[in-house]
């Protein structure tokens, strides 16, 4: 991934990890700035990690679940190394 704080993670922990991009109901656009997130969702997550503001693109997603990968949305982040 192109974020450090991300690579720094999946290294710790040597898992994999998921993350999506926060478009809350009624919202027409993503949450990127912690202090916005931290004001929406105070009370309702145990951890906002602060890596500064994220930009809009939506992320990429992948189904790992599906038997070859399955890319669902393409948005930041190479999907080429999922292509069957």
């Amino acid at each position: 991934p192109d974020n450090v704080i991300c690579r720094d993670l999946l290294a710790e922990l040597n898992q994999p990890i998921l993350s999506s991009t926060l478009m809350l109901p009624g919202d027409d656009r993503p949450l990127t700035d912690p202090e916005e997130m931290r004001d929406a969702l105070d009370k309702q997550v145990d951890l906002i990690i602060d890596g500064g503001f994220c930009g809009l693109e939506p992320t990429t997603v992948v189904d790992m679940i599906a038997d070859p990968p399955q890319v669902v949305r393409v948005g930041k982040g190479d999907p080429s190394q999922f292509a069957g």
